[in-house]
Parts: structure tokens; C-alpha cells; sequence
């Protein structure tokens, strides 16, 4: 049996929606509340991975998982990917490990799966940790080039996406840039964005953040401390983390001071 301070790696065989996965997790057991993380477009269950390193989460059980088109994780039919789909996933997840209530942290396109999935089953979710998931039409900076910069071809849309991300003016975009093709099948990029937009633009991301019941954490780099809605947020009761030295991506450009917030968060929150 892996030891408290170890996790272990599974492939999952799911059907969402009548399409064929293969979920590439890691899972650790324990006998306090579950944390379930939900990685960003671009990343992996990995990025999570360090949770066993770290002594603030001693005790609790955690699943981290690729996305379908994503890391490890396989898909029958790319096509048919989009953030409802990847909530549907979540849900499969979830009733795999027979989780019932749990933490919530998501990053980015996790975040925003995150937040639909908290929307549908406010009741499960003890507390959610958004780290820069869309709750608003400014944060498609990334998806939004689906539209910014057309193209039939999804690997040509792909490596220029790729090209763009490795130059931009931001901590660790030459880095998140570097494995993206390893990372993300360009079959699933469309899919992906087109919804991000889609639900950033028309289905008040930002009411149903607000309407949550749950305890809520946004946590943003320093480099977006600009995002226009952050004062409203806090005002209506979300706890801000900003993270110093960093922008779109904590698990890279800080991830002791993302660790340490989430910990506090959580503990603070819930105190199982």
C-alpha cells in the first residue's frame, strides 16, 4: 500500500456522453475532506502533484486527473470536448472515487469547469479555490485567440498559439509554452475555446461565482492584479490571494506561496 506521502497513478475507462475515455489519474486516500484539483488548458495532473510534499495537507485524500485531449488521458472523439463535457467528466470522476463532498481548486479552463460543476451541485462543493478561471469576458486572453486569429487548420492554429505563448510578456509563458504541443491534442483546442468564450461572454460566469454558498478563494498573479473585477469580488465577500512573481501560472512561477494560500484557505474554511 503507497505510503501517506506518495500518491498513485490510474487510467480510468469512462464513457461521457457516449464517448470513450481513458482518465489518467493520481489519488492519494485519507480520512479528511477530499481535494479534488482540476488542471488548466495547456497543463496536467501534475501540476498538483506536490500536494504529497506538502505537511498542511497531511490526511487528505486528493484526485487530480488529465483532462480528456489532455496529458495522458485518452478520447474517442476530440471533437466533442468543451467545458460541459469536461464537467460531465468531472461528475464521472467524482462517482469513480465515490466522492460525495469535497474541496474545489481549479486553475484556468479547470477553473471554469470548477465553477459550472460548483453552479449544478452547490452542495458537494465545501470550498472552491479559483485559480484565474473565467468568471468574466477579459479573462479569454487565451481562449479568445480562437477567434483573434482564425484558421481551419488545428495544428496550424495550434503552433502558432504555441509561437505566441512562448514570446509573451509574462512569468513562465516561455515555460508553459515548451510542453503545450506534448501536452494538448490540437483536436481539442477548438472545442475547448470556442465554449470558454462562449460561456464567458453569455452565461454570467460572474452571478453564479457570486451565488455560491461555498466558501470562495480567487487567486490571481501579481502581473493581473489590473482584472477589473477584483474589487467587486472581494467586496461581495471572495478572498483575494494575490501571488507575488507571478502571472497566469502560480504552479510555475510560485508554487510555495500557492501552496501555502490554498492550505490556509481550506483550513480556515472548513477544518476538515
Amino acid at each position: 500500500m503507497p505510503s501517506p506521502d506518495t500518491f498513485t497513478h490510474v487510467q480510468l475507462p469512462l464513457t461521457v456522453e457516449g464517448v470513450q475515455l481513458n482518465v489518467a489519474a493520481i489519488h492519494r486516500g485519507g480520512a479528511l475532506a477530499p481535494i479534488v484539483f482540476l488542471h488548466g488548458f495547456g497543463s496536467t495532473k501534475e501540476d498538483y502533484a506536490d500536494i504529497v510534499q506538502r505537511a498542511a495537507f497531511a490526511g487528505h485524500p486528493f484526485v487530480a486527473y488529465d483532462a480528456p485531449g489532455c496529458g495522458e488521458s485518452q478520447c474517442s472523439d476530440l471533437s466533442r470536448i468543451s467545458i460541459p463535457f469536461l464537467m460531465q467528466t468531472a461528475l464521472k470522476v467524482l462517482e469513480h472515487f465515490d466522492i460525495e463532498r469535497f474541496h474545489l481548486v481549479g486553475h484556468s479552463m479547470g477553473g471554469l469547469t470548477a465553477l459550472i460543476l460548483a453552479h449544478q451541485f452547490p452542495d458537494r462543493v465545501l470550498s472552491f479555490v479559483d485559480i484565474e478561471g473565467n468568471i468574466a469576458p477579459e479573462d479569454c486572453f487565451l481562449s479568445r485567440q480562437i477567434i483573434d486569429y482564425p484558421s481551419n487548420d488545428p495544428e496550424s492554429f495550434f503552433t502558432a498559439f504555441i509561437e505566441r505563448a512562448r514570446h509573451a510578456p509574462a512569468y513562465a509563458s516561455a515555460l508553459y509554452s515548451a510542453s503545450l504541443k506534448h501536452k494538448v491534442r490540437a483536436g481539442a483546442v477548438r472545442g475547448i475555446f470556442q465554449s470558454m468564450v462562449d460561456l464567458s461572454d453569455n452565461s454570467d460566469l460572474m452571478g453564479k461565482f457570486l451565488r455560491l454558498r461555498c466558501p470562495r478563494m480567487f487567486m490571481y498573479g501579481e502581473q493581473n492584479a489590473s482584472l477589473s473585477y477584483l474589487p467587486h469580488i472581494q467586496a461581495e465577500g471572495v478572498r483575494l490571494a494575490q501571488i507575488p512573481a507571478c502571472g497566469h501560472f502560480p504552479m510555475y512561477s510560485n508554487p510555495i506561496e500557492m501552496w501555502k494560500q490554498i492550505a490556509d484557505f481550506q483550513r480556515n474554511s472548513h477544518p476538515s
